[in-house]
């Protein structure tokens, strides 16, 4: 990626940044690459040549920040590549985005590492941080090696898309861990227990003949990394967290001091299992869409803090793979472009304060995993978003950047969109260009 250059001022926005604590009307003025100024309104009218960007009526806000995205590159870029994600997460919003090391091959080897550094660095519109595979092939059966991939550039460790269900490997990946000053992003459900099933397992699966994936098979998963990071204290990070059971576990793990932290994904807290309904794939989840107790309850744990942060689990398919039977249809579905619009919208019915969403989409990730903030301030990388919380947008096929189109919020209008993103001062996404 190349750098910003020469001057921008962005005038008149309101400036909300959790890092710094700030929530006013002020101007930002950017050199190249680097924030100079944050100030009141006019006090940087005497600077030459900077061009000037209206944000009236917006947000300006550091650049959010994804630890959870799947870019399917390497090995699957029919689905999606690290041009096209990173480009809908510039459209999101987002100026950095962790991927996940479900690639084929897995990144269990510097060289995948090396590639995906690579590849950003050429065509991402954003930045892009490697998560590391804890298993070889991610098969729950051999450590990988974790020190050649954190010197490569990995930044935490995970199996998602499966668990690690050996709990004496865990326990000895976490004491590597330890030792690299890293964190280990569990996928949490017990395969014995969910073997099989498509959806979650209710009065509702039973009724439309699926095979269910109880609570439990996440629940005891989180039971048992919770003892093992108190055995350990090393820390552990706790993926797509969708039951009521499994944050009420984290707020006491939390209580007596262990190292744990938590996220939570737009689709568990804004639906729940009835959009299943009709045998409708595109809200066929891993973990699944669970009761509306449960999304009201990890709305609320996200409120309290007790779930750290909002991440989209942005997980691209082509459209035939959701095109087919319920039990076969491929899970997941695309974030990155509507995580921030469904969350304002919790901000807009009450549920959630607007600094608490935006501290969910931008501090808290970058603590939890132990990343630099972004934060809108003097000598600080120009990485920052303007939101427009009243630009609404009906989402169509036409509006996604990604390569694959498999959302389950697609055909909903959206409000308090991204309309401008800068990455190191070089503006990657205006939403003039999706609206014509």
């Amino acid at each position: 990626m190349t750098k910003g250059n020469g001057k921008k001022l962005i005038c008149g926005g309101r400036v909300i940044d959790a890092q710094r604590n700030y929530d006013d009307l002020m101007d930002v003025l950017i050199e190249d690459d680097r924030i100079i100024g944050v100030d009141k309104p006019g006090a940087f009218t005497g600077v030459d040549g900077a061009e000037k960007v209206q944000a009236k009526g917006c947000l300006v806000v550091p650049g959010l920040i994804d630890v959870h995205v799947h870019l399917r590159d390497p090995g699957q870029e029919w689905k999606e590549t690290i041009e096209t994600g990173t480009a809908a997460a510039a459209a999101g919003g987002f100026t950095a985005v962790c991927c996940m090391p479900n690639t084929h091959p897995a990144n269990d080897s510097a060289s995948v590492t090396r590639y995906i550094l690579q590849r950003a660095q050429a065509v991402g519109s954003c930045r892009v941080l490697p998560i590391g595979a804890i298993t070889m092939n991610r098969e729950g059966k051999a450590l990988a090696p974790m020190l050649e991939l954190r010197e490569e550039g990995c930044i935490a460790f995970s199996d998602d898309g499966v668990g690690v269900a050996n709990a004496q490997i865990m326990r000895r990946a976490l004491e590597y861990s330890l030792m690299l000053d890293t964190v280990l992003a569990v996928h949490e459900e017990d395969p014995s227990l969910c073997e099989g099933g498509s959806m979650n397992e209710s009065a509702m699966s039973v009724k439309m003949g699926l095979r269910g994936i109880p609570e439990a098979a996440e629940n005891v998963m989180i039971a048992r990394d919770i003892e093992l990071a108190r055995l350990t204290r090393a820390r552990v990070h706790f993926c797509h967290v969708s039951t009521a059971r499994g944050a009420l576990l984290i707020k006491r793990a939390k209580e007596d001091g262990i190292p744990v932290t938590a996220e939570i994904m737009p689709h568990h807290f804004a639906a729940d299992e009835s959009e299943v309904k009709g045998f409708n794939t595109q809200a066929k989840m891993m973990p699944p869409l669970r009761k509306r107790e449960d999304s009201e309850a990890l709305l609320e744990a996200l409120r309290a803090g007790v779930i750290d942060c909002i991440a989209s689990d942005h997980a691209p398919h082509e459209s035939d793979s959701k095109a087919v039977e319920f039990e076969k249809a491929s899970f997941g579905t695309m974030g990155l472009q509507t995580t921030l619009p469904i969350s304002l919208e919790q901000v807009r019915e009450g549920k959630i304060s607007l600094k608490r969403a935006i501290e969910a989409l931008t501090v808290a990730p970058a603590k939890c995993f132990g990343i630099t903030p972004n934060t809108l301030a003097a000598g600080q990388l120009a990485d920052l978003v303007i939101i427009d919380p009243e630009r609404k947008m009906k989402f169509t096929e036409k509006m996604i950047k990604s390569k694959s189109k498999n959302s389950m919020f697609l055909g909903r209008e959206l409000q308090g969109l991204a309309v401008k993103t800068f990455v190191g001062g070089r503006q990657v996404f205006d939403i003039a260009a999706i609206e014509c």
